[in-house]
């Protein structure tokens, strides 16, 4: 069982930099690969990245790619989520989620593929 909380939301202005985090409680954090989606007003939750238990292996939305970067401290227990050049588009409620492996493959960038949810964090990006 893992207890995610995501932090590190809030309302900023189009180009900003913003960084979530997502604290899991449980001694096995190393044993779940960790990924984040969003859900905007009307629309489905969709994929956004993915960070493999090392740390090696990441993946992006291409809606993304090149200005968001995700990465985790597994002795904190805690995933990360840098957003860098941030646009309007880029408003939803963020959630992470952990996979049960190490590393993921297939369908991950289904909502489905996830194990644990945590409750999400708002992030506004105002133009």
């Amino acid at each position: 069982q893992v207890q995610l909380v995501e932090s590190g939301g809030g309302l900023v202005q189009a180009g900003d930099s913003l960084r979530l985090s997502c604290a899991a409680s449980g001694r096995t954090f190393n044993s779940y690969a960790m990924g984040w989606f969003r859900q905007a007003p009307g629309k489905e939750r969709e994929f956004v990245a993915v960070v493999s238990w090392s740390a090696i292996s990441t993946d992006y939305a291409d809606s993304v790619k090149g200005r968001f970067t995700i990465s985790r401290d597994n002795a904190k227990n805690t995933v990360y989520l840098q957003m860098n050049s941030l646009k309007p588009e880029d408003t939803a409620v963020y959630y992470c989620a952990a996979h049960l492996g190490r590393t993921y493959s297939g369908n991950y960038y289904l909502a489905d593929y996830y194990n644990y949810w945590g409750q999400g964090t708002q992030v506004t990006v105002s133009s």
